[in-house]
C-alpha cells in the first residue's frame, strides 16, 4: 500500500470505529440509522451538487450506485440490529472480521487481484486476532464447541453484516471507477436511505423516529458527518491500493472498538482481548507493508 493509502485507512478507522460507537449508545438503533441517512442527505447536498457538475456520473456508474444502496441498506439495518443485541467490543470485531476474510478471496477471484505471501499472513493474523477478541474469557469453551457462538442473535447478526461488508467493498472497488468518491458517498447514502424508508415508517412509525431525533439530534448529525467522511476516504483509497489490501488494514479499528467499549460502556475487557488486538495490529501491519 502506498503512504497514502495508509492515512487515508486509518483516518476512515477512526471515524468509523467514533461513529459505530455513537450508534451504539443509541435508544432505537435502527431508527438512529434512518436518521442519520437523511442527515448526510441534507448535510452534504451542496457539495454533492458541485461535484456532479465538476465530475459527472458515467453512464455505468448508475448501476453501481443503485447496487451499494440496497447493499448498505441491508447492511446498516443489521448492524443496528447487532448492536440492539450485543456489546459493542463483541459485535463490531465479528461484523468487521468476517470483512478480511472474504474480500481478499473475491478480490483474487472477481478482480484478478494478487495477494503476497506477506499479506496473507497478515490478513490471516487479522482473523486469529478477531476470534481471540470475540472469545475473550470463554476460549476453554470455544475449543470445546466452536460453533455455540451461532446460536446467539447478536453474533448473527453481526456475521450477516460482515457478509454484506465483503459483498459491497468489491463492489464499490468497481463503482469508484466510474464515479467521484465522494458523491458515490453521498449517493449511496441517500439510495440507502429511501430504500429504509418504507420498513422505518412501517414497523417504527413517525412517532418513534421524532423519539430518537428529540433525544439523539446532535448525535445523529455528528454520525452523519463521520459516516461520510469515513467511507469516503476509504473510497479514496480505493482508487490507490487492492481492495485485498485496503478493507483488512481498515480493521485497525477493532482494537479502537475494543478499547472503547471497555472504557466507555464497561464492557468485558480481559487478556485474551489484549493478545487479540496485539494480533489485529499486527496483521494489520503486515498488510501495510505488503509489496
Amino acid at each position: 500500500m502506498t503512504t497514502a493509502a495508509v492515512v487515508l485507512v486509518l483516518l476512515s478507522a477512526v471515524a468509523h470505529v467514533w461513529w459505530n460507537f455513537l450508534l451504539k449508545r443509541a435508544r432505537d438503533h435502527e431508527v438512529f440509522v434512518w436518521l442519520m441517512q437523511i442527515a448526510i442527505a441534507a448535510l452534504f447536498l451542496p457539495l454533492a451538487v458541485f461535484i456532479a457538475v465538476v465530475d459527472p456520473v458515467e453512464r455505468e456508474g448508475w448501476l453501481f450506485i443503485v447496487g451499494t444502496g440496497i447493499l448498505h441498506a441491508f447492511y446498516f439495518i443489521l448492524l443496528g440490529r447487532g448492536y440492539a443485541r450485543g456489546d459493542l467490543s463483541q459485535v463490531y470485531p465479528i461484523a468487521r472480521g468476517t470483512g478480511p476474510a472474504l474480500v481478499p478471496l473475491l478480490g483474487v477471484v472477481l478482480l484478478d487481484e494478487r495477494v503476497s505471501p506477506q499479506a496473507v499472513a497478515g490478513i490471516m493474523a487479522v482473523i486469529a486476532g478477531i476470534f481471540v477478541v470475540y472469545w475473550s474469557g470463554r476460549m476453554a469453551l470455544a475449543l470445546r464447541r466452536p460453533l455455540m457462538f451461532l446460536r446467539e442473535p447478536a453474533t448473527l447478526y453481526a456475521l450477516a453484516t460482515g457478509l454484506f461488508i465483503a459483498a459491497y467493498s468489491v463492489w464499490d472497488k468497481v463503482g469508484v471507477r466510474y464515479v467521484a468518491p465522494f458523491l458515490y458517498m453521498y449517493l449511496m447514502a441517500l439510495g440507502s436511505g429511501l430504500i429504509i424508508t418504507p420498513y422505518i415508517l412501517r414497523s417504527r412509525g413517525m412517532a418513534a423516529a421524532r423519539e430518537e431525533w428529540r433525544v439523539n439530534s446532535r448525535a445523529v448529525i455528528v454520525v452523519g458527518a463521520l459516516v461520510f467522511l469515513a467511507y469516503g476516504l476509504v473510497l479514496s483509497a480505493l482508487e490507490l491500493s487492492r481492495v485485498s489490501y485496503v478493507w483488512p488494514s481498515r480493521e485497525i479499528g477493532i482494537v479502537l472498538a475494543v478499547l472503547l467499549g471497555s472504557l466507555a460502556l464497561k464492557e468485558p475487557f480481559g487478556k485474551e482481548r489484549i493478545l487479540g488486538s496485539c494480533l489485529i495490529g499486527a496483521g494489520v501491519a503486515a498488510i501495510a507493508l505488503a509489496p
